[in-house]
């Protein structure tokens, strides 16, 4: 896997501006913040990120992939402020689940999710070499 970053650009925080990869592709679909039983066992944008993120990260393990296997990751959120107020504790708790693995991503500010209690859904590429 080779992060990819223009000379001059400044480096970006809490993802990677692109990555390079060979090998099997994995596509797990959008998750969001509720238990294997499709239950929300929590309101709050941050729990629930780390829920659905905890989700799409089992998924990829069906296929044999890790956390640092992911190169890109798009988060849908209902709350533009809610996610950019969220700071330091969705960071401890995606460093909890990725480590300090940061793939592509973009987060997408969207005006309702299917699932009416969902805060965040998020979905993965993964490459397993």
């Amino acid at each position: 896997m080779e992060i990819l970053q223009p000379p001059l650009w400044p480096r970006p925080k809490g993802y990677a501006n692109g990555i390079a990869a060979s090998g099997r592709m994995v596509f797990v679909s959008g998750m969001v913040g509720w238990d294997a039983q499709g239950v929300f066992q929590c309101g709050d944008f941050v729990g629930q990120a780390a829920q659905a993120l905890e989700n799409a990260l089992a998924v990829l393990a069906e296929a044999g992939g890790l956390p640092s296997h992911v190169v890109r990751m798009t988060w849908y959120v209902v709350d533009r402020d809610e996610y950019l107020g969220a700071g330091k504790p969705l960071g401890q708790a995606y460093r909890r689940l990725m480590g300090d693995h940061y793939p592509a991503m973009s987060a997408v500010a969207v005006t309702a999710l299917m699932e009416a209690r969902a805060r965040v859904e998020i979905e993965i590429t993964a490459v397993i070499p």
